[in-house]
């Protein structure tokens, strides 16, 4: 259908953008959100670091523990005051010491011998992430490292893992990443259940809540055994496991505004004695320690103004589960735009089964994210936010040098388009002169769109961009970027 030299198409996506004008014309524009409880680190040298966190965009989490083997809630089942969810999928027994010496027992039967580090780290590679974190320790105290300080961990001699070459995961595991050119950053668990410093007699016999289970003002002894404890373990990580560049320290309940002061603080400036540049996650913390915000499971709804990343899991659960549902590959592709165009990292949770493998289908989810990200990363990698940040099922970044882009967000049945809209970004007043296609390098059709055109009040409200013949629009979503005159 021709109507005056136009397609149907063009004219619907001239007033789709005739109403993205008046929009854009009239909302409040957002800019980043300042969080005032945010204390940029001191030493410059953290700093620096901070702005290459910034460029990765992109990290592969994983939760890998004894919890695993059964397919349960990780940690959380152990602690009695949270079972009436955490132990949802627990029937085989309703007895809380019972089922405390079971889980803790689950490590005469750890024995991942799939686990393949090297080809985690190649497969993280080929799919675009840019870093890796792994659990060296949760809160069920179980190492998947050669602690000195506990023999609860998979190289000691009650584990069957022990014997396996690859029994010191996170020394394997790290090695492969930097072989790689990946970042490393260890999840550590500041609470730990299995210590009977924290809860005595690992809290078999006691209805114990996610604190120690005696009071540590009347026990400081006690206590401050238990912060040397915590304190070594996280010196022995950065002291013998290589460059490690995010020490990420769960437990944000045990903090000093709660009456557990671990001296965190200090235990990060001695790690970074030995590490200058190491970027800490103490969470729960408001101080110059806690140095990027982790929403758990969301996404901010504005742009945030200091370094964080999204954790998020690409099933229901961190752990692994029998029974798991996946994000599908646009969930992720949009999930990832949408973070990036606010100024975040996206930090995509994957727990490996049993064995140690990933499960097929996050796999190949992976693979689908790093598909796009191999035609379109241009658009996501290095960038920062600009303002404003998204409008509808549109997103927008810009690199450090200020080249632009718009990303265009594809619903499941948006196919078949002749044309779209582009709103302006920043600068109303300037005109675009080219907008090429990221994915085939295609040079677009475009036609500035103005506000009252033809008077000197006229301003460039955006642009009518006309797809080539033979273009390919992609499944999930379409990145372009825009050069102005």
């Amino acid at each position: 259908m021709v109507i005056k030299g136009k397609t149907y198409a063009q004219l619907m996506a001239l007033l789709c953008l005739t109403s993205i004008a008046c929009s854009l014309n009239a909302q409040h524009v957002v800019h980043a959100t300042r969080n005032d409880k945010y204390v940029a680190p001191k030493s410059k040298v953290v700093q620096d670091k901070l702005e290459w966190f910034r460029d990765q965009k992109l990290c592969l989490m994983m939760h890998f523990g004894l919890y695993s083997i059964l397919g349960i809630t990780e940690s959380w089942p152990l602690v009695t005051a949270d079972s009436f969810w955490a132990r949802a999928d627990v029937e085989w027994t309703k007895d809380d010491a019972d089922f405390k010496k079971q889980y803790y027992a689950l490590n005469r039967c750890f024995n991942p011998i799939r686990f393949d580090a090297k080809g985690i780290a190649g497969l993280a590679k080929r799919c675009g992430f840019r870093y890796v974190t792994f659990t060296t320790k949760h809160h069920d105290g179980f190492c998947l490292y050669d602690s000195k300080f506990t023999d609860y961990k998979t190289t000691a001699p009650d584990c069957p893992y022990s014997t396996n070459p690859n029994a010191d995961m996170v020394k394997s595991l790290f090695e492969a990443c930097r072989a790689q050119g990946l970042g490393v950053g260890a999840y550590f668990s500041k609470p730990d259940f299995h210590h009977t410093d924290f809860w005595e007699n690992f809290g078999i016999g006691t209805a114990t809540s996610r604190y120690p289970t005696y009071d540590i003002r009347k026990q400081p002894e006690k206590w401050a055994r238990f912060c040397e404890f915590t304190k070594n373990q996280i010196l022995e990580l950065v002291s013998g496991y290589g460059p490690i560049d995010i020490m990420w320290l769960d437990g944000g309940w045990l903090k000093k505004e709660k009456g557990h002061d671990m001296g965190i603080g200090e235990m990060i400036d001695a790690a970074r004695a030995v590490q200058p540049d190491l970027i800490s996650v103490n969470r729960g913390s408001k101080d110059e320690y806690m140095n990027i915000g982790t929403p758990e499971q969301s996404v901010p709804g504005e742009p945030l103004d200091y370094p964080w990343e999204s954790c998020i899991t690409i099933g229901g659960g961190w752990g692994y589960h029998f029974d798991e549902t996946y994000k599908s590959s646009r969930e992720l592709v949009h999930l990832l735009v949408d973070v990036v165009a606010k100024g975040g990292n996206l930090a995509l949770n994957v727990g490996p089964m049993p064995d140690g493998r990933l499960p097929r289908p996050a796999v190949e989810r992976m693979e689908a994210l790093g598909a796009w990200l191999s035609k379109n990363g241009k658009a996501i990698y290095s960038t920062r936010t600009v303002t404003p940040c998204s409008y509808k099922q549109w997103r927008f970044t810009r690199e450090r040098s200020g080249r632009e882009y718009a990303i265009r967000l594809w619903r499941e049945h948006e196919q078949g388009f002749l044309c779209t809209a582009i709103p302006y970004i920043e600068g109303r007043n300037r005109v675009v002169k080219r907008i090429v296609h990221m994915a085939s390098g295609a040079d677009m059709e475009i036609k500035t769109i103005y506000d009252r055109p033809g008077s000197p009040e006229a301003i460039a409200k955006g642009v009518l961009i006309t797809f080539p013949a033979g273009f390919r629009q992609d499944e999930y979503a379409d990145a372009f970027a825009i050069e102005y005159e």
